[in-house]
């Protein structure tokens, strides 16, 4: 499938959420710009934007379950319902392990293997920073000890100003 084509399929998912659609698609929007800025190539940048349309598959199960959308309980939900979610869509089996890894650890930021992972997490941050109105003091935090690629920095600062 296309990245277009998973869009869809996780808008379905949604069931109308306009938070989880917003949320995931300026994932996927920030998650593509930093990835094509820093040049990935083209396997790792796919890979990228599936994991950011579906980092927070198991957001709806969460809140049913545990009442709230915790970053553990995601990643743990998570990685096993992206796998079912990905099995339709012609993703190798290598590609849907990775996809299921990042979804799994979306919410870690230690141990970050890979500049896919590390993507994720600043696109995701930048999303949740802005929809929650995280103050400065955070967003310079998340720069000195979490941000790594030049062109998240660069989008970081760009966006919220610093």
């Amino acid at each position: 499938m296309t990245v277009s084509q998973i869009i869809e399929k996780m808008i379905t998912f949604s069931e109308g959420n306009i938070h989880d659609i917003d949320h995931f698609i300026r994932v996927w929007t920030y998650a593509k710009t930093i990835g094509e800025l820093e040049e990935l190539n083209a396997e790792t940048q796919y890979i990228l934007e599936i994991a950011a349309i579906t980092h927070d598959i198991a957001c709806p199960l969460c809140r049913k379950k545990y009442g709230n959308t915790n970053g553990k309980y995601q990643e743990l939900e998570g990685a096993p319902m992206v796998r079912e979610f990905l099995q339709d869509t012609g993703m190798t089996s290598a590609q849907i392990d990775r996809v299921s890894f990042l979804v799994g650890h979306h919410h870690t930021y230690t141990d970050i293997d890979g500049t896919d992972y590390q993507i994720l997490m600043e696109a995701d941050y930048i999303a949740n920073a802005s929809e929650n109105g995280y103050n400065k003091e955070s967003i310079e935090n998340f720069l000195q000890k979490i941000a790594k690629t030049d062109n998240g920095i660069k989008l970081i600062r760009q966006v919220f100003c610093i």
